[in-house]
């Protein structure tokens, strides 16, 4: 694989600071109340929902537009629940909700289908979360 581009972060734990190499991004972390942490920064499991909404929007407009589809005014909610993986450790769970207006649904389903098969955060989880796909 060619790289184009390579994002470099440092953090300092779940309960700390986070920050871009480039200075573009720096946030204090915190655990989630239900976590038994404090909430007052963000988390992972919020990154990570950022990070995966904004790049599956990103694919799904790349989609759109090899199909000559306008989703221009598309959004993607991304869920990330976090909890004990039963082996000792913890797993993450993903939902999808997209919502693309103008569109009927079977292309809307057909557009979130190949959205998934590009979206480099859906082949990075693929077999290793579930993440379910929902078109609203």
């Amino acid at each position: 694989m060619k790289i184009l581009y390579t994002a470099v972060a440092t953090a300092t734990g779940r309960e700390g600071k986070a920050s871009t190499s480039d200075g573009k991004l720096e946030v204090t972390l915190a655990p989630p109340t239900e976590m038994g942490g404090s909430g007052e920064g963000t988390n992972p499991e919020q990154l990570f929902a950022t990070g995966y909404a904004a790049c599956f929007a990103s694919a799904l407009g790349a989609v759109g537009r090899r199909q000559k589809v306008d989703t221009a005014n598309a959004s993607v909610t991304a869920e990330v629940g976090i909890g004990p993986d039963g082996k000792g450790g913890f797993g993450l769970a993903v939902k999808l909700k997209v919502t693309i207006p103008d569109v009927d649904r079977e292309t809307g389903e057909q557009l979130v289908e190949a959205a998934h098969q590009v979206c480099p955060y859906s082949n990075a989880t693929r077999g290793n979360i579930d993440v379910d796909l929902e078109l609203v």
